[in-house]
């Protein structure tokens, strides 16, 4: 498509074909002026002149000036050997115009399109619209079209937008393109007037020449480049438009060869869509494949090969073209006056000749003729009288034209002068527009330092942020564990003082029962001593007394055997343990953590248990009943332990449910909470008799009793009461 240094491509073969056929002719700049409706305005003189002052003031970097140094190697590659030229209309001026797009995961970008430049956050292209214009010829909207003057320009153009063009490395190729490109170059063409100086100010007589050379992107198959992600993507959407493009061209054949009238699918490929007038006749297709002489591309060279020999037999009917033709002599007919020989000037006095009467027959045939003369007079006075009246008109009009002539300088000194005080102005004002223009550039290079610098200072300290907030977020955490192993400590230690707490309570209490009934063991025996030696100083007994109502009632109550003294060092007795209803089950023991160790003697024990601090399913799941050792402190001051027991279930969700059946209480009691027999005296007898306490047997009964209660644990007794709830 470029060629390279010294040896051009198309595009620059192209536009030196063009600038060297319409060197000479072609119209001022912004004559031509385009509508965005793939059409063009003819703009007036002064018009075009007032914006070119316009865009020359002010530098517009869409349209390059042909003044500015061209790079050597570009110049290389538009310096054409070959000198080629084309016949053209004289009596008509031309512009060029050139755009340049790309199609790009099939949507159309304007690769000559100024974005403003953001560092931070840079803008992306935005993609444009196919639309169909009067002529029903297609066209994108909104595109960049950029009037150049010679090839330097618009190959200045071209490159600007190769350079946004969007290319990637693969597998295959170091600089791969990954999108098709079109660079359109508009010849616009418009007849001069009648003197063959200005263009003719009529819309309709301007007609459009349009030449686009595509470079397509070549197919790719995935495993030979290697593409992933987004260049998998566009591999996907280079195949799928120049399928469509090979689609189109087959039915097109296929309708040529059967007579057939299928539709074509030119609107499933953006690529296809724009150029679907060019296929349908209304210009002519040219093809030109690449080929690599690798053996290794063999496949796809025949690929290519075959779309190329199927291309080549499409045959499109196209329209007659309509001949050009100068509307007035013109250019030609000035020309050929300027170049003609200095007698053509006759001409002017052969024309004026003609206005005159003609001149009879002068040839006297006989001497007695007296009409040939008289008549010759006659047309002689004729034509002199019209010869004065010329002069004389000739005369006053010369005066008049003078007149004029000299009005005319008059004004046109005026004008002069007022146009170079004006032009003065203005190039004072241009020069202190200059001088603004530097400040500004010197400003702005200025900022740019500042920007940068800023920049990079961001850079630093948003760096310096995330360190710190990282650091911070780590110190977040370390101080989020150390709270929670505090807590958890004091949890622990809290724990450990109210067990501690309990046990010394409980010490404490024990040691004061022992005391207690220590005391009143020895009460008892210096009194039964008292007693005895009382009986024996007043007189020996001979009847037993008979014991209280109330004594007898509790021994009814509570059978226990009697001893005559207490035995200090008796073993303990040992409780039967009573056995559960569902003993054949098996049980999952919950004890809590929590729980305190009462160091009783009885203590609920079920066989095959599953011990667990906390219920889970994989134990809830091996067994089918359930044990919660719960506790709490009762009315009284003295720890409640309760067994709730409940049957182990299958939920429908493959878990287990547990239904609690069964609740028993274990309470712990003191012997100095119940009621002291001590503080209670009986009443005295009516014979005199002393109080119960003064029996022996009842005395002795009573020590036994307790005695036997500090076996069975230090101080207390253990009262198994099973309570029964429903379910």
């Amino acid at each position: 498509m470029t060629g390279s240094p010294g040896e051009g491509g198309l595009l620059p073969r192209c536009l030196d074909m063009i600038f060297n056929s319409i060197g000479s002719f072609q119209a001022k700049r912004y004559v031509f002026k385009s509508n965005d409706r793939n059409s063009m305005d003819i703009q007036c003189e002064v018009d075009a002149l007032l914006e070119r002052q316009k865009r020359e003031a002010i530098p517009n970097p869409k349209t390059p000036s042909s003044k500015r140094q061209i790079d050597p190697e570009f110049a290389d590659m538009i310096n054409v050997q070959e000198f080629c030229k084309a016949e053209v209309d004289e009596d008509s001026v031309y512009g060029v115009f050139v755009s340049y797009i790309e199609i790009y995961n099939n949507y159309i970008y304007d690769l000559l399109e100024e974005v403003p430049f953001d560092p931070i956050k840079p803008k992306p292209l935005q993609s444009k619209l196919l639309r169909e214009d009067k002529n029903h010829n297609m066209y994108v909207a909104g595109c960049t079209e950029v009037e150049v003057k010679s090839t330097e320009e618009a190959f200045e153009v071209f490159w600007k937008g190769q350079k946004k063009r969007r290319i990637a490395n693969t597998h295959l190729n170091r600089e791969s393109s990954r999108s098709h490109s079109v660079f359109n170059i508009k010849l616009v063409q418009a007849p001069l007037d009648a003197d063959g100086d200005n263009v003719l100010q009529e819309k309709e007589q301007i007609t459009i020449s349009q030449l686009s050379l595509v470079d397509l992107a070549g197919s790719e198959r995935t495993n030979r480049t290697k593409a992933e992600g987004n260049r998998l993507r566009e591999a996907g959407n280079i195949n799928q438009s120049l399928m469509t493009l090979r689609t189109c061209m087959e039915v097109l054949r296929e309708n040529q060869m059967y007579g057939t009238n299928k539709m074509v699918p030119y609107r499933d490929s953006k690529l296809t869509h724009l150029f679907k007038n060019y296929f349908d006749g209304e210009g002519k297709v040219r093809m030109i494949v690449c080929v690599n002489p690798k053996a290794e591309d063999y496949e796809e060279s025949m690929q290519v090969m075959r779309f190329a020999e199927v291309t080549q037999e499409v045959e499109v009917a196209r329209p007659v073209d309509k001949a050009i033709f100068g509307l007035t002599p013109g250019r030609r007919y000035r020309n050929h006056i300027r170049a003609g020989p200095v007698g053509d000037e006759l001409l002017v006095t052969e024309v004026v000749l003609q206005s005159f009467p003609p001149l009879p027959s002068c040839e006297i045939m006989d001497i007695n003729d007296e009409q040939t003369l008289p008549r010759l007079i006659e047309a002689l006075e004729k034509r002199h009288q019209l010869r004065q009246m010329m002069i004389d008109e000739f005369t006053k009009q010369s005066f008049t034209f003078k007149g004029m002539l000299q009005e005319f300088d008059k004004g046109v000194s005026n004008k002069e002068y007022s146009i170079q005080g004006k032009l003065n102005e203005k190039e004072k004002v241009i020069s202190g527009q200059k001088l603004e223009i530097e400040r500004l550039e010197k400003k702005t290079k200025t900022l740019e330092y500042k920007i940068e610098i800023l920049e990079k200072t961001t850079t630093i300290y948003e760096e310096d942020k995330r360190n710190l907030q990282q650091e911070l977020e780590a110190q977040n955490q370390k101080l989020q564990q150390q709270f929670s192993d505090k807590r958890r400590l004091e949890a622990r230690l809290q724990g450990m003082v109210t067990e501690t707490t309990m046990k010394w309570e409980k010490e404490c209490e024990r040691r004061v029962a022992a005391k207690q009934l220590e005391m009143q063991n020895k009460l008892w025996v210096k009194d039964e001593k008292l007693k005895q030696l009382k009986a024996i100083v007043t007189e020996p007994k001979t009847e037993k007394p008979e014991r209280p109502s109330r004594e007898r009632d509790r021994e009814k109550a509570t059978p226990r055997s009697v001893s005559p003294s207490p035995v200090p060092n008796a073993p303990p007795l040992r409780l039967r343990h009573r056995r559960s209803r569902s003993a054949g089950d098996r049980w999952v023991d919950h004890k809590p953590a929590s729980n305190v160790q009462t160091e009783t003697v009885m203590q609920p024990h079920v066989p095959h248990a599953i011990t667990v601090s906390v219920a889970n399913e994989k134990a809830l799941a091996k067994c089918e009943k359930y044990m919660l050792t719960h506790q709490e402190l009762a009315s009284d001051g003295e720890i409640e332990t309760k067994l709730i027991k409940g049957d182990v279930y299958k939920t429908r969700g493959g878990g287990q449910a547990v239904q609690f059946t069964d609740i028993e209480t274990l309470k712990q009691e003191s012997p100095t909470g119940r009621k002291r027999r001590s503080s209670t005296v009986a009443p005295a007898h009516p014979d005199g008799a002393e109080s119960e306490w003064t029996d022996v047997e009842t005395r002795c009964s009573v020590a036994v009793e307790m005695r036997a209660g500090s076996q069975l644990g230090p101080g207390y007794q253990h009262h198994a009461q099973p309570k029964r709830k429903k379910p």
